[in-house]
């Protein structure tokens, strides 16, 4: 092997691994994911001779109820998608209207760029819970959905048993609400829009009728669908900077051999 071979294949190995390093360290510190919410336990322990502390996020409960189509819905049929969720009912003449508005643009402004003749995105899914089941009946639903236009693929509107929502409400999600008993004017709930990953924790909570944090939660959206899966562990799971290590040291002896092979090939 000639000098310059000898040159070339070591920046053929080196220059992806410098690579990786400048790549890692500059996204390590630009991508700033949703932080989490309602830390339920934190437990201390040891990795690599350093004491770190896990915490444990409160995960959403399961439910069941049903939506505007009349289909049974769970976190089962959610999946694995992040949700944008909120609490509305259907003759609300104060803030529900405008939220709904907005949460229309925000379905609308977010897009699937990765398949031909398919825009609707298949990672996200809202969720509007009726605070006011007892008239929001599915017929209801349906009908307030038609009006807006809400597209069912992505967007359920979703009635059920009253204190199930009010428990999930008040209790996990951790929003105010007040039973009005029926009568709009002093029925009272939060303008808030909940951003919730797919493992089911809380990752931000959003002014629905507020411009600048409506602009927030699109681009956490975002950030939050590149997000890794912390319970997916890959095989080379803290493994890359020692398999970098082991592959610099072992250009440097190939470097060596190849400098005393030349040195005693030229004698």
């Amino acid at each position: 092997m000639n000098k310059k071979a000898a040159y070339a294949l070591v920046l053929a190995l080196l220059v992806p691994l410098l690579s990786y390093f400048i790549v890692k360290h500059f996204s390590d510190e630009a991508v700033v994911v949703p932080r989490h919410f309602l830390p339920d336990s934190t437990i201390d322990k040891t990795v690599s001779g350093k004491k770190i502390s896990d915490t444990f996020w409160h995960r959403l409960p399961d439910f069941s109820f049903v939506n505007q189509l009349g289909k049974k819905i769970s976190w089962k049929e959610v999946g694995s998608k992040i949700v944008v969720a909120d609490f509305f009912f259907t003759h609300c003449p104060t803030i529900c209207v405008p939220m709904t508005r907005n949460m229309k643009r925000l379905q609308e402004s977010i897009k699937n760029s990765d398949k031909v003749g398919d825009r609707e995105p298949d990672f996200i899914q809202f969720l509007s819970f009726s605070i006011d089941p007892e008239r929001d009946s599915v017929a209801q639903l349906k009908k307030y959905a038609d009006k807006y236009q809400i597209n069912p693929e992505n967007w359920w509107l979703l009635t059920g048993d009253k204190k199930s929502i009010y428990d999930l409400a008040v209790n996990d999600v951790k929003i105010a609400i007040t039973d009005g008993a029926g009568d709009d004017s002093v029925f009272n709930h939060t303008d808030h829009f909940v951003l919730i990953d797919k493992n089911r924790n809380i990752r931000g909570y959003y002014h629905g009728l507020d411009s600048a944090a409506l602009a927030k939660l699109s681009e956490d959206i975002i950030f939050l669908s590149l997000e890794k899966d912390r319970t997916k562990k890959s095989v080379f799971e803290g493994k890359l900077e020692l398999i970098a290590i082991v592959l610099l040291s072992s250009l440097a002896v190939i470097g060596f051999l190849l400098i005393l092979f030349r040195k005693r090939s030229t004698k």
